[in-house]
């Protein structure tokens, strides 16, 4: 069930929920920060045990899934969440925005300018938001066909496997340099930094921790290489099923520009939490899966609220959901199967032509319905 809100109801759904924005940022305190302290510590003991093990060959198993878990925490739960500023409010250092930079050879910066900026602030409006298919895949039937896209159910298996190549590759917008519309002079100071974090998490990853271990090198290189394979099929899939599942709205830049602002035609706040509601989906789970996907099981509480520490989308999502319920709007949301089953038909059907690329696209509602 999706309709279309009117103005003053936009208004009024802006009001109620910028009201639990404020609520709960003014209730932040001491639990929220000993609990990101907590999986913090956590996060070490993991990776000090995987590391260990290493050296003990029939554990090799066990300290491939300690090593898995150390790394699944610090990117999801740890770098992702504190990188959008979830706990600069604390004034620790090490929890930082500004400063933290996560176990992944796509530098920090340059991910907070893609993901918290552009991503954030343009979440599936189609042309600004290169998130809508990574510029690898077509996820949306407003995408223009192309034969190309036969082979999307491949190149999704390969982002699957390399996906923290690819969201290090996703700034060098590789498609639009194919295209020529972008030159590779503008690349240079993004390839720069990419090569620098490369460079520092090869060396840690694929030389000197293996080489710690002795004649155990080529097993500990293998443990690590692993590690990182499960790591990035992990978060493909819980970031895949936040974001594309059937019934995720797409936008026209139009669509978005619903008042008159002082420079022009603007989004109003109410429009954008519509957006933001109608353009994720959620993962139902346990409180174990909720804390290994970072959260982000609760992918339609953090567009919401980007920047509020996720372990309170759990108890936000209550009152979200109500308040969809009052005013008719969608709330996508069901267990990891279903999303995962529901990702993979829309990545093979739309790897056909499904729609005239002269058709104009529909309203928001039909899209997210058809979608």
């Amino acid at each position: 069930m999706t309709t279309t809100l009117t103005r003053d109801q936009l208004d009024e759904f802006g009001r109620e929920l910028d009201a639990i924005r404020q609520r709960v940022i003014a209730d932040l305190g001491e639990e929220d920060a000993a609990y990101i302290r907590g999986i913090v510590k956590r996060q070490q003991q993991f990776e000090v045990a995987g590391r260990a093990l290493f050296y003990v060959p029939p554990a090799w198993p066990l300290a491939v899934a300690a090593l898995s878990v150390s790394k699944i925490l610090e990117n999801m739960e740890i770098g992702h969440n504190v990188m959008h500023g979830q706990y600069d409010w604390m004034g620790d250092p090490k929890l930082n925005s500004r400063i933290y930079d996560w176990d992944n050879v796509c530098p920090g910066e340059q991910w907070k300018y893609s993901h918290n900026y552009i991503h954030h602030t343009f979440t599936n409006i189609l042309g600004k938001d290169r998130d809508v298919g990574y510029g690898i895949l077509r996820m949306d039937e407003d995408q223009p066909w192309h034969p190309y896209y036969l082979g999307n159910p491949v190149y999704a298996l390969a982002l699957m496997l390399f996906f923290e190549w690819g969201v290090a590759m996703h700034d060098l917008e590789v498609e639009n340099l194919v295209k020529g519309t972008r030159e590779w002079e503008q690349n240079k100071a993004l390839h720069a930094g990419i090569m620098r974090k490369v460079k520092r998490q090869a060396l840690k990853d694929y030389l000197l921790f293996p080489a710690l271990t002795g004649p155990l090198f080529p097993l500990t290189l293998a443990g690590n290489a692993s590690a990182n394979l499960i790591r990035n099929i992990w978060a493909f899939n819980i970031i895949f099923c936040g974001h594309f599942p059937a019934g995720v709205a797409t936008f026209t830049e139009e669509e978005c520009l619903d008042i008159e602002g002082p420079n022009g035609p603007e989004e109003s706040r109410g429009h954008w939490y519509y957006r933001q509601l109608l353009g994720s989906a959620n993962i139902s789970g346990s409180k174990l899966m909720h804390l290994m996907s970072g959260n982000l099981s609760h992918q339609i509480e953090h567009h919401l609220f980007p920047d509020i520490p996720a372990r309170r989308y759990p108890e936000i999502a209550v009152e979200v959901r109500e308040i969809c319920e009052r005013y008719g709007l969608a709330y996508n949301t069901g267990p990891l199967h279903k999303q995962l089953l529901s990702v993979a038909k829309k990545i093979g059907r739309l790897a056909l032509p499904t729609r005239s690329t002269s058709q104009e696209p529909a309203p928001v509602a039909e899209r997210a319905a058809a979608a």
